[in-house]
């Protein structure tokens, strides 16, 4: 069984960019050092993309997408090529399954092959499929913890092939929200007693989806997709001021809008999100067995929108704070520290892939 995620579940000690696709833009950041001896950011770069290249995660015009991939490279001023790319949640089924302990590394793959025909519906030749051994099961000692994952075999091919026509190499195909949910477990153990006992809500707002994500002790207990993301600030200014949505978009990013911007515009929809924020955690309670959340931490691009911490705060009642994936990081002399600030929320996926260079 060949493994055509690459090396989804494992690190790579050479060094390695952070890429992300996302429907909004491409963005990269290079990292150097380790979890252990500390992270240093070194470059990033964010490059907007036209609104329709990629649609619900479907790469759909890979041309654009490379070209726009190329110049991140450029401008990052990296010399890297070796890059780790994600899938979105929702193109990927994850599956923890319970195997026998002590198999062959053969024997495991063809149990783990056995096994994905239950939970996958496609041909197992039109799938990427991988696995990680998580660890002894805890009710079987006899018995191990596998997480299987698979997804269309197009889905990966396509990110492949962006990276090669920028003249990069796919060695590492991960997940996204695995990818930010590494962060959120880095910036959790820098809390006061490393979080424990606390249940922490990770919101991260992208153009046209917000995931939520909440863990307890490390452990996801609830992960949910729901239809909202900034993409409904650039059409409200585009219809307010008469504009494309491609020059909403720019006039968004640099702030470049009529005085009455904030208070018409921006500070209704700060309000918009933190009525969502309240309305998942909402949904949150009523599927889980949960009935608290002790802290928020909010991500994306939308994170940076002022007073929306507060806003957050005072309709959920939760300690609200804007998720920095580079705290607790040396800065590269490259970097701008205010313009890294604003940025980045924006960059979890692409920091948490970059993280994967250290074993």
């Amino acid at each position: 069984m060949a493994f055509d995620f690459g090396a989804l579940f494992s690190s790579q000690s050479q060094p390695l960019l952070g890429l992300d696709l996302s429907t909004s833009g491409v963005k990269l950041v290079e990292l150097s050092g380790s979890e252990a001896n500390g992270f240093r950011l070194e470059r990033y770069a964010i490059e907007p993309l036209p609104k329709g290249v990629i649609t619900d995660g479907n790469i759909e015009n890979l041309e654009a997408v490379s070209e726009a991939v190329k110049r991140a490279w450029k401008k990052s001023g990296t010399k890297i090529k070796n890059v780790a790319m994600a899938l979105p949640s929702a193109a990927v089924i994850t599956k923890k399954i319970i195997l026998p302990a002590g198999l062959t590394e053969e024997a495991l793959e063809l149990q783990v092959e056995s096994e994905a025909n239950q939970y996958i519906p496609f041909a197992l030749e039109e799938v990427a499929l991988d696995f990680s051994v998580i660890g002894q099961s805890p009710n079987s000692p006899e018995d191990i913890e596998v997480l299987l994952a698979a997804s269309r075999r197009e889905k990966v091919e396509d990110r492949v092939a962006v990276a090669q026509s920028a003249g990069m190499k796919a060695v590492v195909m991960d997940i996204e929200s695995f990818a930010a949910r590494s962060i959120a477990e880095r910036i959790i153990r820098q809390m006061p007693d490393e979080g424990e006992g606390q249940i922490i809500a990770l919101f991260s707002v992208g153009a046209h989806t917000t995931t939520i994500s909440v863990t307890l002790n490390g452990q996801g207990i609830y992960e949910r997709e729901q239809a909202f993301g900034g993409a409904q600030l650039t059409q409200d200014i585009a219809r307010t001021y008469g504009l494309s949505v491609d020059e909403a978009e720019t006039k968004k990013r640099s702030g470049d809008l009529p005085e009455n911007y904030e208070r018409d515009l921006l500070q209704p929809f700060a309000d918009t999100i933190a009525l969502e924020v309240t309305r998942a955690l909402q949904f949150f309670f009523t599927s889980t067995p949960y009935s608290r959340v002790d802290q928020i931490l909010l991500a994306g691009g939308c994170a940076v929108i002022p007073g929306l911490v507060d806003v957050v705060g005072t309709r959920t009642q939760a300690a609200t704070s804007i998720l920095n994936p580079f705290k607790g990081m040396d800065m590269g002399s490259s970097i701008r520290d205010k313009q890294a600030r604003l940025d980045a929320p924006s960059l979890l996926v692409a920091t948490g892939l970059a993280m994967r260079r250290s074993a």
